[in-house]
């Protein structure tokens, strides 16, 4: 994270990460009611965070388009459905949200032949994981998984352009969304595995947030990492 916050948002900051951790923990001791309360909460405050920060709006759209994927994933469960679809449809606007920030606030990647390279390995892991997941996911799920996980993927890679922060996010939520699809196969799974996916999912969001607030505050803004104290906030708006 940045060296120093401002005292304002430290706290924001903290109650992510306590709530995290209380949701983590509810995971692993079968606490669902705990789980269940937690889990909605998480990418609201996040979202208070970024705003917090002098983040663009549409981090913070990101981020609540996160908290309706949790919130219909976890009414819907991972089995298909209504509710999974509209869970699924909001991650997808979420991401949508991501890869405007990215081309936005972001950098190229220098260079055709480096694009090129880091293009066709996201394009090959995309292609490898619906093809070993298509024959076991339930038949009316295979075309909306694969279009989300071109999708995911494509933020992922756009993901590259805002820095190591928000590459390191992008990857990390193709890794929880991975973990999820495998659950939906009825492949073998981790031991607690919703504990390995929210864990992976909140790092995600939590570092593509970073990612994008310090491509959005420039090179030049080392304390506020998204907040402008002498220039007008218009640079970041949405």
């Amino acid at each position: 994270m940045t060296a120093r916050l401002p005292r304002a948002e430290r706290p924001l900051l903290g109650a992510f990460g306590v709530l995290t951790v209380v949701h983590l923990g509810a995971l692993l001791a079968g606490a669902a009611g705990l789980a269940h309360l937690t889990k909605p909460a998480l990418m609201p405050v996040l979202a208070v965070y970024v705003l917090a920060r002098g983040g663009p709006p549409l981090l913070a759209g990101a981020l609540l388009f996160g908290c309706g994927g949790d919130t219909f994933l976890q009414i819907g469960g991972a089995g298909g459905g209504a509710a999974f679809l509209v869970g699924m449809g909001s991650f997808a606007a979420g991401h949508l949200c991501y890869l405007v920030l990215c081309a936005r606030h972001g950098a190229p990647l220098g260079g055709r032949a480096r694009t090129g390279t880091f293009g066709g390995v996201y394009a090959a892991v995309l292609a490898a994981t619906v093809a070993l997941l298509w024959a076991d996911l339930p038949a009316d799920l295979r075309i909306p998984v694969a279009g989300y996980s071109l999708l995911l993927t494509a933020m992922a890679f756009g993901a590259l352009r805002a820095g190591p922060w928000a590459a390191v996010g992008g990857l990390l939520f193709l890794l929880s969304d991975t973990l999820i699809a495998s659950g939906i196969a009825h492949w073998p799974q981790l031991p607690a595995p919703q504990f390995w996916i929210m864990l992976t999912y909140a790092a995600a969001q939590l570092a593509l947030a970073e990612g994008v607030l310090r491509a959005a505050a420039g090179p030049g803004d080392t304390e506020g990492a998204g907040r402008r104290t002498t220039r007008p906030r218009k640079a970041l708006s949405a």
